[in-house]
């Protein structure tokens, strides 16, 4: 009896072959399509210098070592209440983080929102292979290299100008996915700001994921089964009453105790008043405290002083979810180390999207 292929192993096969078997084509529980790239195993040794030769923790789930995790070669949308990674689509925004969960653990089991330990394992590989992705982080196009535009999928009033903002899923050069080939992950750098799993400040406190635990239990400010890192989020200068959306001044601090809250009529209010922000490269520990090297592998605090000019935002009052990779207008500030920390799970806008991830379970 001849072999017959369906047309689903048909257009696995020849995206797998296109690719060299880099990507694949992963069905859901509806049968539907989304791209995924597969990120080999490696170890903190192999993104740090002087790290531990032990999987990076993006690689353990529950205490098993897991071979590879595939993330979403794109940016989603989202369909049918499931999310999905396809080429040249408008990312699905006005999205709030536990919605962007829902619609990625709706696939099925194994299925995620991106993790932040995801995010950092890529991050620091990119890093380490001298490799920064660009991408649309100025209107449409790239601000180091303005020859590299990206597809415009949104364009928005600016005070009587018309601005362009997002662009198509993986429209960009090669040059915008992770490891500059057109079999990357694409648009890590820019275009919309991305929920990530795994990392979140409670009045300033970093709470995490044991390892990669994407299935950790959720809720607002719930910890229960988070790592508390005994970090805080401090500020150089003192924060203020006014409520307006503003920044306090000086810098975001790392040490062992919040003692300015940004906002401090309530220090545990979610409101969107006082704000403080530094390059990420720059983020330094108050005198006297040591980093955990544990912020470092999860890309929470600088490895070195070469991040390329990325962005940190934080707001260290209230529960504030994590989101990655800048937007279409962060110019520098936008890249693979961007990092904001200054929106409750409930916000949404239109450049707020996500991706999903699977690791078989």
């Amino acid at each position: 009896m001849p072999f017959v292929l369906s047309i689903k192993d048909t257009y696995r096969q020849a995206v797998e072959s296109a690719t060299g078997g880099k990507n694949t084509v992963m069905y859901d529980d509806k049968g539907n399509p989304s791209i995924m790239v597969c990120i080999p195993k490696f170890n903190l040794s192999d993104v740090i210098n002087g790290a531990p030769n032990v999987p990076h923790p993006a690689f353990v789930v529950n205490g098993v070592v897991k071979s590879e995790i595939w993330i979403s070669k794109y940016q989603n949308i989202v369909h049918d209440g499931r999310a999905y990674s396809i080429p040249f689509q408008d990312p699905k925004t006005y999205v709030t983080y536990d919605q962007a969960k829902s619609y990625c653990s709706a696939k099925g089991p194994g299925w995620h929102l991106m993790t932040n330990a995801e995010w950092a394992a890529i991050a620091l590989w990119c890093k380490k292979n001298g490799f920064m992705p660009r991408g649309n982080n100025n209107f449409g196009k790239d601000h180091s290299a303005t020859h590299e535009r990206g597809k415009v999928t949104y364009t928005y009033n600016d005070n009587g100008t018309t601005r362009e903002g997002r662009v198509a899923t993986g429209s960009g050069p090669a040059s915008w996915s992770h490891d500059g080939t057109n079999e990357g992950i694409f648009d890590l750098n820019g275009n919309v700001w991305e929920w990530v799993d795994g990392l979140k400040l409670i009045d300033g406190k970093i709470y995490v994921h044991q390892d990669n635990n994407y299935n950790t239990p959720e809720g607002p400010r719930k910890v229960d089964g988070w790592v508390d890192t005994g970090v805080y989020f401090d500020n150089t200068t003192p924060g203020d009453a006014n409520e307006t959306n503003h920044d306090v001044g000086g810098d975001p601090v790392l040490g062992a105790e919040r003692t300015n809250p940004m906002f401090t009529t309530n220090p545990s209010s979610d409101a969107y008043y006082g704000t403080s922000s530094v390059a990420f490269e720059a983020l330094t520990a108050k005198s006297g405290f040591t980093v955990p090297d544990l912020l470092k592998h999860l890309a929470i605090a600088p490895i070195d002083a070469n991040h390329g000019g990325d962005a940190l935002y934080v707001r260290n009052y209230g529960e504030r979810v994590a989101l990655r990779g800048g937007r279409w207008d962060h110019g520098a500030g936008a890249g693979v180390f961007a990092l904001l920390l200054s929106r409750a799970r409930s916000d949404s806008s239109p450049d707020f999207g996500f991706r999903s991830a699977y690791i078989a379970p």
